[in-house]
């Protein structure tokens, strides 16, 4: 079954087209909560990751953290991918670790109207997840770093704070609940 298209998500949720970023971590479970919002509410759903050049997929398959310009071109094709979805007028959802200011600034460049879901989860439950997640290119060993690197959104930054500590399906709930609140 094909996503459903927007008019039909507006009826059936009530909402307009939003354009988030789902950004934390590795392990926060931005991908579950991705999808899951851009099934629910029939949105584009793009994986970030899949964004990056083979180079640093390469790089942190071998354990060592990206740099800015490593990131550099990545978050241009990201910023590049919501451009695109803004400009068709349909709700989107793109996974992006978007740890520092920067790097979300640079993903809003251009006045898109990006919002940002931050997950937040506890250091000792992502390492936890980590271990026990097989197939991605992200090894664990990298948690320290990226914990180092986020810098959490300010209180001025357009973001929706969510814990990852609860269950997905009570996250997407209660996401849902909000922009039906705010629309």
């Amino acid at each position: 079954m094909g996503a459903m298209t927007a008019s039909a998500a507006r009826v059936k949720m009530g909402l307009e087209p939003r354009f988030l970023v789902v950004m934390g971590v590795s392990g926060t479970g931005k991908t579950t909560i991705a999808t899951g919002l851009a099934t629910r509410l029939g949105w584009h759903f793009q994986e970030g990751d899949a964004l990056h050049p083979p180079a640093n997929v390469e790089k942190m398959s071998t354990g060592r953290p990206l740099t800015d310009a490593d990131r550099a071109p990545w978050l241009a094709l990201c910023h590049d991918w919501l451009r695109a979805q803004v400009e068709a007028g349909h709700g989107a959802v793109l996974t992006c670790s978007a740890l520092k200011r920067a790097y979300r600034e640079q993903l809003r460049a251009n006045g898109l109207p990006i919002e940002f879901v931050h997950i937040d989860t506890s250091a000792t439950e992502l390492a936890a997840r980590l271990e026990r997640r097989e197939g991605h290119f992200m090894p664990a060993s990298l948690l320290p770093s990226q914990l180092a690197t986020l810098e959490v959104p300010g209180d001025d930054e357009p973001v929706i704070r969510v814990s990852g500590e609860k269950h997905p399906d009570v996250v997407l709930e209660d996401l849902i609940r909000h922009f039906q609140t705010e629309g």
